[in-house]
């Protein structure tokens, strides 16, 4: 059985000199939460499997900030990292990697340039390649009227997923599933999936979405978006099936700090690296 991964998540402000990390709730509500190199030694030392950097301010003149951010942490820190955000052709996959990055995670440019994920696949692996979903549910009152897209049952009533690029900014009526498979069938390695509606509530993650979003793929698929609680973790690797739970919140604020998260999850059965 492979072991489940725990990631925290570091969404940096590149607008200052070092960068800084902060979280918001449903992508505003923005607060101060730390610095990015101090904050991932720390969760390499807390036992994290691996740790995301997401660039929430990306453009072409800070890449170079979060490429310094990246080799500060690679010289202490030696589990998997992830960079997101500003990610625009196979040159900035190359460049994080040689930086000291495992792999890159790109959002609005695979959407809008899909053969991006083809071409990056081939020059640094599907290994390399994960793709970020920002979804949104939008109801339906006939789940029979689908327009081709994937709906699910929730609580709530019948919906289906809306991707998001540019941070959450803009909507582009592309299913988050369909997508997610496409993405897949390109070279992708892996989907790291973000409920907008839960992003930063606590409330847990949407498990529907990932249920079903994880019975569709072969590739890993990390969930992100709610956690505020190990039950909440639990939750979505069992019942909703992610490969792996990125957290933010709980981790920043020490509510649940990464040993306590894994040392319940070792209680409830699931196999994971203390």
């Amino acid at each position: 059985m492979l072991a489940k991964r725990i990631i925290p998540c570091l969404d940096c402000d590149l607008n200052v000199p070092h960068g800084r990390v902060v979280k918001g709730v449903e992508f505003e509500q923005i607060q101060y939460a730390g610095e990015p190199v101090a904050l991932a030694t720390k969760y390499y030392e807390d036992g994290a499997d691996e740790i995301i950097f997401l660039d929430i301010t990306a453009s072409h003149e800070r890449r170079n900030t979060m490429i310094d951010v990246i080799k500060a942490t690679t010289e202490n820190v030696f589990v998997p990292i992830c960079v997101g955000g500003g990610i625009r052709k196979p040159k900035d996959y190359v460049n994080m990697l040689k930086a000291g990055a495992d792999k890159c995670s790109t959002n609005t440019a695979a959407i809008q340039n899909p053969d991006l994920i083809n071409e990056a696949s081939k020059v640094v692996g599907s290994q390399a390649c994960v793709i970020g979903i920002d979804a949104k549910r939008h109801y339906v009152d006939d789940p029979q009227e689908s327009d081709n897209h994937v709906i699910i049952e929730t609580s709530e009533g019948y919906c289906w997923y809306d991707c998001s690029i540019y941070g959450g900014r803009e909507f582009t009526g592309i299913d988050a599933i369909n997508w997610a498979m496409e993405c897949q069938k390109r070279g992708a390695g892996e989907i790291l999936l973000t409920s907008m509606d839960r992003d930063g509530t606590k409330d847990g993650y949407d498990i529907p979405l990932n249920q079903a979003m994880s019975e569709m793929l072969d590739i890993p698929l990390i969930a992100s978006g709610g956690g505020g609680t190990p039950e909440h973790i639990h939750q979505v690797l069992s019942e909703g099936k992610a490969d792996a739970a990125l957290a933010a919140s709980i981790f920043h604020f020490d509510e649940y700090p990464v040993p306590v998260v894994k040392e319940y999850l070792k209680k409830m059965g699931v196999a994971v690296r203390i």
